[in-house]
């Protein structure tokens, strides 16, 4: 033991602080010795906790800022800054767009792109498995184009372009786009209504994991792969949590699931093994029918119209023009009132005891009797079911169209449309070029005997989709002597019904 000795001091209450120095020299180097090692460790102990506590503050900020990148993850290219507003409402500009192509097919489907995608506006690229042929313009009215990362070391079974395709969240997630909240796919047939889609997703808060878009019309469909999963040609959209989760596990959990049949069907999957439920919204369709989707867009659900897939597969949505036609004539109205797209309201015209049935944008119905309300909120059949082309069953109520001519409704398609100064605007529409069979009763007569329809609206608030939706009414009139008919369409009144 060494014998020690206190440091002087002239203050009583200093005692308990007094340093005991040792008397012998030996005692003193070792005690010398004893203080230099804990003063190193205390300093390596506080630098290690500023360390360690600068860590915990950069994963915590990535954590609370779905805007900035992932730290373990390098994105290809530059590292742009990554600006956070939590207060800030989405826009377009925080929507990043991975669409599923081919070098092969591009060139005839490009123009279903090209419909909706605004150049410095929209963000996003066309995913394609290899580069395109030499002699290739790609034109700026289309996406940017990148080629999908390695992705013919995955095991599989039905589909090698369905792994890669189930990849392009992931390639898109490592581009490192800025700004982005959400990663939205969708396949290079598919036609994305921006405006609605931007609606849709402000709905929900894009700081947590969300996993949103829609099943297949066709019952068979979800059977065959599932009914939670969002259908990716009509598109899907993942929140930025998510995608960074799905970068970190998706190319383990693809081998996991390599028999199965689609990309959708191996996204659902890896979201699944993240504990991420399907989020529905009615607006997103994949169009797995056939032959005419007449009586499914005319009495579209009440929701936002977004997106459109499979159109190649079925008739052009106005006749006597092609789908490309037929799509343009779409776009050019709902340039003009996207939320109002295809929203379905109905009214009777009480002097001849008719019901009107209107899909702004894309058709009128008059059918010259009274029907209720739920049947003409429920679609005429006039397609079949995708794999089978059978009469359903489908994943919603349809009621049979008549072959009988005195039963069938008179149908009119958008011809034009117009804005006055006040906001209103006024959409024509034509009776059907198609023949149809005359029918002799007296009040068929009449309605075959209208020319046009005259649909007046304001233009819809976009936030009316924020709250609960209600269809609108509208009221139906005529001059007696008069071939064409007016309808204007309002919001109801209080305690109002729509009663044939």
């Amino acid at each position: 033991m060494c014998e020690t000795t206190r440091g002087q001091s002239g203050h009583d209450l200093l005692m308990p602080f007094r340093v005991m120095f040792p008397k012998d020299k030996k005692c003193t180097d070792r005690f010398t010795a004893s203080l230099k090692a804990i003063s190193l460790f205390l300093f390596l102990s506080s630098i290690s906790f500023v360390l360690y506590s600068s860590f915990l503050r950069h994963h915590d900020l990535w954590f609370r800022c779905p805007e900035c990148p992932d730290p373990t993850i390098r994105p290809r290219g530059d590292n742009p800054t990554h600006q956070y507003n939590s207060n800030s409402t989405t826009n377009i500009s925080h929507i990043v767009f991975g669409i599923g192509g081919s070098a092969r097919t591009w060139k005839d489907r490009k123009h279903y792109s090209q419909l909706w995608w605004k150049p410095n506006i929209t963000r996003g690229f066309v995913w394609l498995d290899e580069e395109p042929e030499p002699n290739t313009t790609w034109s700026d009215a289309s996406p940017p184009y990148r080629i999908s990362s390695d992705w013919k070391k995955f095991k599989f079974t039905s589909s090698q372009s369905a792994v890669r395709i189930s990849r392009v969240v992931v390639d898109s997630f490592r581009v490192g786009l800025p700004n982005a909240r959400w990663f939205v796919m969708g396949d290079d047939d598919t036609v994305f209504f921006t405006e609605n889609l931007v609606t849709v997703l402000g709905k929900y808060d894009y700081r947590q994991m969300y996993y949103i878009g829609g099943s297949s019309e066709s019952v068979e469909q979800n059977v065959m792969h599932a009914y939670d999963m969002a259908f990716g040609g009509g598109g899907f959209a993942i929140s930025y949590p998510l995608a960074a989760e799905l970068v970190r596990i998706m190319d383990e959990c693809l081998n996991r699931y390599f028999n199965f049949y689609g990309s959708d069907q191996r996204v659902w999957a890896c979201v699944g093994e993240l504990g991420v439920s399907l989020t529905r919204e009615s607006g997103f369709h994949q169009i797995d029918i056939r032959e005419d989707p007449f009586g499914l867009l005319a009495a579209h659900p009440m929701a936002p119209l977004v997106s459109l897939h499979h159109l190649d597969d079925v008739q052009p949505l106005f006749p006597n023009q092609s789908q490309l036609e037929s799509l343009r004539t779409l776009t050019t109205a709902y340039k003009v009132d996207p939320a109002r797209t295809m929203q379905q309201c109905f009214c009777y015209y009480h002097n001849y005891k008719w019901s009107i049935s209107v899909s702004w944008a894309y058709a009128v119905q008059i059918y010259p009797w009274l029907l209720s309300a739920k049947d003409l909120e429920t679609p005429l059949q006039t397609f079949r079911t995708w794999r089978s082309w059978s009469n359903g069953p489908f994943t919603f109520n349809t009621r049979p169209m008549s072959s009988e001519p005195c039963e069938q409704p008179v149908i009119f398609y958008l011809d034009s449309i117009k804005e006055d100064k006040k906001g209103k605007t006024v959409t024509t529409y034509k009776k059907s070029p198609v023949k149809q069979e005359k029918c002799n009763q007296l009040n068929y007569a009449r309605a075959f005997a209208i020319d046009k329809i005259v649909v007046s609206s304001l233009k819809m608030d976009p936030h009316m989709w924020e709250k609960v939706p209600r269809r609108q009414c509208c009221e139906a009139s005529k001059g007696f002597w008069s071939n064409t008919m007016t309808v204007k369409i309002r919001n109801c009144k209080h305690r109002e019904t729509i009663t044939m």
